[in-house]
């Protein structure tokens, strides 16, 4: 069984394995193609033997990753509407994201 862990990052959580691509929430800082991101909010590491859960997170656990690109999702459009009253809005919203590729797992 592969190695994997669940590390949490933007308020979500992630299952992570060895070479996995995510796409995450935008990650702080500029970042450029090829630089390091490193995750310590690691929540749980199985190797396949023994499994290691944290409270809320595991002491000196860290996830290592390679930062490949950063985009915006789809627009998403939001429309506010009260009928019998003229009063119409229309909306959009297109979240930054972050893809990052896995390197390393504690």
């Amino acid at each position: 069984m592969a190695k994997i862990a669940v590390i949490e990052t933007g308020g979500k959580q992630y299952v992570v394995a060895d070479g996995a691509v995510l796409t995450v929430e935008k990650l702080p800082g500029d970042l450029k193609k090829g630089d390091k991101v490193t995750f310590e909010k690691v929540l749980l590491v199985d190797d396949g033997k023994a499994t290691k859960l944290g409270a809320p997170y595991i002491d000196g656990a860290k996830v290592g990753a390679e930062f490949i690109a950063a985009g915006r999702s789809k627009k998403v459009t939001v429309i506010h509407y009260r009928e019998k009253s003229r009063y119409y809005k229309k909306g959009g919203h297109r979240q930054h994201f972050a893809k990052v590729k896995i390197t390393t797992l504690p």
